[in-house]
């Protein structure tokens, strides 16, 4: 379950979007604890920015959400008719640079559900140091 056949298995993201390489820990319909890996051959890393690469706010929130949809699909029968919307952000803070060569580990937590939309939160560690935090609502939907 840990590998990325079954990330590749459950979720519809593809390089160069699939934001999450390992699933570490789980348990069911509560928390997910994954890795990604930032390689300097990810393409974004050749403007953002050229001299001093820095990995996108942006990405390191979808790493979270992809990390969350993980759980939400421990809520339903057939993963492979649905999708999964990241349809709200709250306090989302960047606390640290994420660079090349470091490993995420990003913990993710549901907090409620109702009526397939899904709050949680989620962090991010680089070398046991908290880079990223967000609390967000994910949306399920038939594909």
């Amino acid at each position: 379950m840990n590998d990325i056949s079954y990330i590749l298995e459950m979720i519809p993201h593809r390089y160069p979007f699939l934001m999450v390489d390992r699933v570490i820990e789980k348990k069911e319909k509560s928390h997910i604890q994954t890795i990604k890996n930032v390689t300097i051959n990810e393409p974004y890393f050749t403007g953002h920015f050229p001299e001093k690469p820095i990995m996108p706010g942006v990405l390191i929130m979808e790493s979270m959400a992809q990390s969350a949809c993980l759980i939400i699909l421990d809520y339903i029968d057939n993963p492979k008719h649905h999708l999964v919307y990241l349809s709200k952000v709250n306090n989302f803070r960047i606390l640290k640079n994420v660079i090349p060569g470091d490993q995420i580990i990003i913990n993710a937590e549901t907090i409620n559900e109702k009526m397939n939309s899904f709050k949680f939160r989620a962090t991010c560690h680089v070398n046991n140091e908290l880079v990223a935090k967000a609390e967000f609502i994910a949306s399920l939907v038939n594909k």
